[in-house]
């Protein structure tokens, strides 16, 4: 007669709980990751703290010469904003303009630009509503 094995339900859990703590365990890859992200936060957090202090520091020490040369770089600073700003929308109304004039002439020369179907139907609608 075979001899009947007896295993208790404790035994059974405790072997199912155990396999379910390997197949949810991280690869050797996920640690490889993990350890890869906690590393390089590290190496940013202590950066950040670096340029924080390091920006700290660089105020405290040249507070006192930017507060007293700053009747020269105020307007400096206000010069140089307005050159640019105005240098910058001029060349980007220059570039519409360029880009508007083109669609023109692709557009009555009969390249049919995109949009132009749209434009089109606008002109019919109106024309439409004026007769």
């Amino acid at each position: 007669m075979a001899a009947l094995r007896y295993s208790s339900p404790r035994a059974t859990t405790s072997n199912s709980f155990l396999q379910d703590i390997r197949q949810h365990a991280p690869n050797s890859i996920q640690l490889i990751g993990f350890a890869t992200l906690i590393i390089s936060g590290g190496i940013l957090l202590l950066l950040t703290g670096l340029t924080l202090t390091a920006t700290i520091l660089g105020l405290i020490f040249f507070g006192p010469l930017i507060l007293i040369s700053s009747p020269i770089w105020v307007p400096v600073g206000f010069f140089i904003f307005v050159t640019v700003a105005g240098t910058l929308s001029f060349l980007g109304f220059g570039v519409a303009t360029v880009t508007a004039l083109s669609w023109l002439y692709r557009y009555f020369r009969g390249f049919h630009p995109p949009g132009s179907d749209r434009f089109d139907y606008a002109t019919t609608r109106i024309g439409e509503g004026l007769c």
